[in-house]
């Protein structure tokens, strides 16, 4: 859980960044985020996965129920990791404000 809410925040920090530095808009300021962010998310999600497996097949006493537990916490990893990738974006430009960019202060002499 801790992981997929991790995305998420970096996903909307590096677009309210973009809108700020960059002057985008809402959607290309997430789209931008997105794509950026896509590469490492899949790449902590599947490894987060791959550590799993051992889990899931496991033999001996209590097999069953470690069984159990890895499948739990594959799928819901999984399941929030496409959240995190398709439904967070259409959210985030949903209920952003238009950020605009701080006026840079010039010093008088």
């Amino acid at each position: 859980m801790g992981l997929n809410s991790k995305h998420g925040i970096l996903i909307c920090e590096v677009a309210r960044e973009n809108q700020l530095n960059e002057n985008l808009d809402r959607m290309a300021a997430v789209k931008h985020a997105a794509e950026i962010r896509l590469r490492p998310i899949l790449m902590t999600s599947a490894a987060m996965a791959a550590g799993l497996i051992p889990l899931m097949f496991a033999s001996g006493a209590g097999a069953a129920s470690r069984f159990s537990i890895g499948v739990v916490i594959v799928a819901g990893h999984s399941l929030g990791t496409l959240f995190t990738l398709f439904v967070l974006p259409v959210i985030f430009t949903f209920l952003v404000s238009k950020h605009q960019a701080l006026p840079e202060f010039v010093e008088s002499e």
